[in-house]
């Protein structure tokens, strides 16, 4: 159930109606507009009498919402979610465009804090680097864990770039410390323990879809976080598994306008995983752009053909400083 307020509400009537509908057994988020403040309320709303409410000469409407995510959902949050991340400039949403770069895999502090150098003279904003690498195969390299967190925390002392990486396991929390956005990958995007763990912390989390998931489902996940605490929640699209051989994954770039017609939170776009091709990953990152994406996620490195992971989708460091400058004239040419 939604309540919209009028303008003009005193603080002692929103306060009143507030402990009014929590008495009832429902918890409440507020969400304060320019224009009007929205009351969401999350629980069992059937006893609530909307009629009643709705008498009250401060509020404007009262609807019921249908769908399971409420926190998430755009209704409860008309205006976009802004995601900061803290101590940096770097932001996602609202007008806000983030560009996350670097190799798929932490290899040595040499290789990563060369790219991170490259990456941020290009624009990028965040320094994106896999400490815990899940893999299809087990005899793959599978990361150098603890090691790998040390090296991006090394690294984000000397370049100054903010870091992101991916989380693998509840266990793993106190490791992140120093991490500044924790990565839920496409496998772990149902793993509801870990997620209702990270809806405990007040770092952002990157959302990512799963490789067979609906965005319903991706909204769920998100909701998973936002109902434990934490609102900083970034939505990354890098794909679906199809019928398709020639790609990786398929990339579904209708899903960045979905989603931000059915969510506040922004939405990513992660070209490098949905294509499996450097080749590609130019055409689709200005697709993103073009279509309302709040940033893109992009694997680079220094030497691709000798990667430890992922080579064959990596850019280096002077493709990156192409595609970063294409966006920026697509980014320049949709908002005028």
């Amino acid at each position: 159930m939604i309540i919209a307020l009028k303008k003009g509400i005193r603080a002692e009537e929103q306060a009143h109606l507030l402990q009014w509908l929590e008495n009832q057994g429902v918890r409440t988020h507020i969400s304060e507009g320019e224009f009007q403040t929205i009351i969401g309320l999350v629980g069992d709303t059937t006893r609530i009498d909307m009629d009643l409410i709705r008498g009250l000469e401060f509020v404007d409407n009262v609807t019921r919402i249908s769908e399971p995510f409420k926190k998430a959902n755009r209704k409860f949050h008309p205006e976009d979610t802004v995601v900061r991340v803290k101590n940096c400039t770097a932001a996602f949403g609202g007008g806000n465009f983030g560009l996350i770069a670097g190799p798929c895999s932490v290899e040595s502090e040499a290789q990563v804090e060369t790219i991170a150098r490259a990456v941020k003279a290009s624009g990028a904003s965040v320094l994106r680097g896999g400490a815990f690498k899940p893999r299809t195969s087990p005899y793959d390299f599978q990361g150098l864990h603890e090691e790998g967190i040390r090296i991006l925390s090394e690294v984000k002392k000397l370049t100054g770039l903010p870091i992101i990486t991916e989380i693998m396991d509840i266990s793993h929390l106190p490791l992140f410390e120093d991490v500044d956005i924790i990565q839920v990958g496409a496998r772990n995007m149902q793993n509801f323990e870990l997620l209702k763990e990270l809806g405990r912390t007040d770092k952002p989390i990157l959302l990512k879809r799963g490789l067979a998931n609906n965005i319903k489902e991706l909204l769920m996940s998100a909701e998973y976080i936002m109902a434990g605490g934490n609102e900083q929640v970034i939505l990354c699209e890098r794909g679906v598994r199809t019928f398709e051989t020639y790609t990786r994954n398929t990339l579904d770039l209708s899903a960045v306008a979905v989603l931000h017609e059915l969510s506040h939170l922004p939405v990513v776009v992660d070209p490098s995983h949905a294509t499996g091709a450097a080749r590609y990953v130019k055409p689709m990152a200005l697709a993103a752009a073009a279509c309302g994406a709040d940033g893109l996620m992009i694997e680079v490195h220094n030497d691709p053909p000798h990667a430890l992971c992922d080579g064959p989708q990596s850019l280096t460091p002077e493709q990156f400083a192409d595609v970063a400058k294409a966006v920026g004239k697509i980014r320049e040419a949709i908002t005028q």
